[in-house]
């Protein structure tokens, strides 16, 4: 087995990248959601979901409006339709974003209604599968695990309970590193994350998937206003990242000021507290001692102090 990594230092005079982001939004669309690059689609899914034997795809309207008065609808980044009727929602998340699974789950709810609201109420569902690129990790990667899969089952004996909603989710940076033994699936993954740093296609990634892909991705075969719009997203992506790591900084050192004053204020208090007990026992030792001297009796003492508290 033998191991590759592709990424070189760049030589003078290069471009800084041969081949573009192609997880942002409008260049994922540009290489996967379009008639002219529907063979690769169809590639990418049958590495993701093999079972679905999927034959041929055709591309639906990403927007959907909430039938719901009040309510929003969605857009997905693509939505296909198999030859076979099966439904594909596939999405790409850059960054981890609170409640993803129930967005995941919202999501899926509209192609689910989409089957429905043609007028067809025998609930003969076609299987809806919800596939998201993920650009980060949700799950401890130390297990090599990069793909998770769900479906509703039931939670004590595992029984499948439709098999007309499955979710999976592909955790990109779990695959650090890939060999001419990797699955073409690991290497896709690795492929994606890594697109930037790639200064040619890998000899190991010689398949019709890898070629389509590469050939997509390679800024020099795009036409002179897709070169400047994506300098343009490059740009707005490098901010984008800038603030981010602005944000966590700034946010991290606001948290450990607050933590700080919270944890001086609260010693402060602890330390009146402590102190203003200790000065307590102190003034009734002092009156008890003041006592006996008078030849009070220790009931007569305890009932006098008992009172003053």
């Amino acid at each position: 087995m033998t191991n590759f990594n592709p990424r070189q230092e760049t030589r003078p005079g290069e471009p800084v990248s041969r081949y573009a982001n192609i997880l942002l939004d409008y260049w994922f669309k540009r290489s996967f959601g379009r008639e002219i690059n529907k063979r690769l689609m169809i590639l990418t899914l049958r590495e993701i979901i093999p079972e679905a034997d999927i034959s041929d795809i055709s591309y639906g309207n990403k927007e959907h409006p909430n039938p719901f008065p009040d309510s929003h609808g969605v857009v997905f980044d693509i939505e296909c339709v198999s030859s076979e009727g099966a439904m594909f929602i596939v999405e790409v998340q850059l960054a981890r974003k609170k409640w993803f699974m129930e967005r995941a789950l919202f999501y899926s709810s509209f192609a689910i209604q989409k089957q429905l609201l043609k007028g067809d109420d025998s609930y003969r569902l076609m299987p809806t599968y919800f596939i998201a690129l993920m650009d980060f990790s949700l799950h401890d990667a130390d297990d090599g695990r990069f793909v998770f899969r769900y479906e509703i089952t039931d939670r004590d004996s595992g029984e499948l309970m439709t098999d007309r909603l499955h979710f999976v989710f592909l955790e990109l940076p779990n695959v650090r590193e890939v060999s001419g033994d990797s699955s073409n699936l690991e290497k896709l993954c690795y492929a994606l994350h890594n697109m930037t740093a790639l200064k040619s296609r890998p000899a190991e990634m010689r398949a019709e998937i890898f070629e389509l892909l590469f050939n997509s991705a390679e800024i020099a075969k795009f036409d002179p206003e897709e070169k400047i719009k994506y300098e343009y997203d490059m740009t707005t992506e490098r901010d984008r990242r800038n603030e981010l790591a602005f944000s966590r900084e700034e946010g991290l050192a606001e948290g450990l000021a607050e933590g700080l004053a919270e944890g001086l204020a609260k010693g402060k208090a602890e330390g009146l507290t402590e102190g203003k007990a200790e000065g307590i026992i102190e003034e009734r030792e002092r009156i008890a001692r003041a006592l006996r001297e008078r030849g009070f009796s220790e009931l007569d003492i305890q009932s006098i102090i008992s009172a003053k508290a």
